[in-house]
């Protein structure tokens, strides 16, 4: 974990390990469905206080809780139009292979790169911790392989610059 980034990060464990206290909840309008409350969003009495988690306006977190769900949209960093467009195409690529990650959205909120849904059968089939420890890890290696595009495409185009530049040499 970057320096940097190691107290936004924590705060994001910290406070995902608060929210994800989620049990099994039978819909109050269905007999015998189980929806999760925070995508149907009609009882306000079953839902949670949002909290933003904002390293600065480019890069953030929106936690909204349940009592039988939690969606966690992510704002990715994104300083300059290089950055911008290769988020969007890593947020895409990402996006169409959502069945692969159980708890990835297919469309992310409003505002936000990319959404994750966790429900009560997420918790109860799997651990919490490493939950939480899955989330922050994809952070990190979103903002590491976002870095590492940007990289790749500066080398690359000071090699075609330079090959070019050569004819007039």
């Amino acid at each position: 974990m970057a320096t940097a980034h190691r107290p936004y990060l924590e705060c994001i464990r910290h406070t995902l390990n608060a929210a994800l206290c989620l049990e099994s909840f039978a819909c109050m309008e269905v007999e015998r469905h189980t929806k999760p409350e925070i995508e149907v969003g009609r009882n306000q009495e079953v839902l949670l206080r949002p909290v933003v988690i904002s390293r600065n306006e480019n890069e953030r977190v929106l936690i909204e809780g349940s009592v039988n769900s939690l969606r966690l949209s992510i704002k990715v960093k994104q300083a300059d139009d290089m950055e911008q467009f290769l988020a969007r195409k890593f947020m895409r690529f990402l996006t169409q292979r959502a069945e692969n990650f159980f708890v990835l959205r297919r469309k992310a909120m409003p505002g936000y790169d990319l959404s994750l849904l966790i429900t009560n059968n997420h918790t109860e089939a799997m651990y919490k911790h490493k939950l939480v420890d899955f989330v922050i890890q994809f952070m990190e290696d979103i903002d590491k392989e976002i870095s590492d595009m940007k990289l790749g495409v500066n080398s690359r185009g000071r090699v075609v610059a330079t090959e070019f530049l050569k004819q007039f040499i």
